[in-house]
């Protein structure tokens, strides 16, 4: 059973479910500030498995894509699980579409207890979900992934966890959401930089091969910039907020390591590092918005 469960779990890609976390955990923060009795808290929990159900189907959807495409054959981090041959399309194609399944479920449930246009959120996101790396003209292989996220992941998962709770949009929410959009982007950047000559020789032009090796770490750096401004100008009449900052300095280490070259194997370990640091700062900033209640 081990075994078997194994390749399915390292194809969920745990390290990257902080960028479905931290935006739950920040919307949700947001909440408290709201100025509504409204509160139905148990929406919070739909939001996350959502959120995290999302972000594992697009992982299979990725995997799976990129697999029957073949520009998983000579990557450099994990292997995939199409890529690999470790399973077969038809698997993975089945494991992403029944985590859209889910996620679909659970948003059918919040947008029945707050309001159907969530389904045209929903669809929306299950569409940009699939059509990353899915169908004939992928958007991911155009560069625009880091868009996809940073809506999706940033905005929308954070705006959408603060109203499902109150049924209101909150300034303080989209302001918020900048921080958590700009570190989600920040994974994708470097998982693409560490691809980037692999993506290049099979002619997948993510935003990494449009921008070129310097300017994908030019790139990634400077989302870290923007999230710091972003914390500061949302810590105006906040001043807690700046809590926020200190888990984004966490992310000094993998900056410098990019802004030195890493490259390879080194970026997979970036990798991590970038997720340890959104998580953290998920938990910094709440904190700080928290105690601005």
């Amino acid at each position: 059973m081990q075994q078997s469960l194994g390749p399915w779990i390292a194809g969920a890609r745990p390290k990257t479910l902080p960028a479905a976390i931290a935006p739950v955990m920040v919307g949700g923060a947001c909440v408290v500030v709201d100025e509504t009795s409204h509160r139905n808290w148990s929406n919070l929990a739909g939001a996350l498995l959502v959120s995290l159900a999302l972000q594992v189907a697009v992982n299979f959807a990725n995997d799976y894509s990129d697999g029957i495409r073949g520009t998983d054959q000579n990557r450099v981090g994990p292997p995939r699980l199409v890529g690999s041959g470790s399973k077969s399309p038809a698997a993975v194609k089945r494991a992403a579409l029944l985590s859209f399944a889910f996620a679909a479920v659970v948003g059918l449930i919040l947008a029945v207890s707050t309001t159907l246009w969530l389904l045209v959120v929903g669809a929306l996101c299950l569409a940009s979900g699939w059509f990353y790396t899915g169908g004939k003209h992928p958007y991911g292989y155009l560069g625009l992934g880091e868009v996809f996220v940073f809506i999706f992941f940033g905005v929308v998962a954070t705006a959408g966890s603060t109203f499902v709770v109150t049924q209101q949009v909150s300034g303080l929410s989209l302001l918020a959401s900048i921080v958590v959009g700009s570190l989600a982007c920040a994974l994708l950047a470097v998982n693409n930089l560490r691809d980037v000559v692999g993506d290049t020789a099979v002619g997948k032009r993510t935003l990494a091969v449009r921008l070129g090796e310097s300017g994908a770490r030019a790139f990634y750096i400077t989302l870290f910039f923007v999230a710091a401004i972003a914390t500061v100008v949302i810590s105006r009449n906040r001043p807690t907020i700046l809590l926020g900052l200190v888990g984004l300095a966490t992310g000094a280490q993998p900056v410098l390591k990019v802004r030195r070259g890493a490259t390879g194997n080194e970026l997979v370990k970036v990798l991590a590092m970038t997720g340890r640091t959104q998580i953290l700062t998920a938990v910094t900033l709440s904190l700080g918005i928290l105690l601005a209640s």
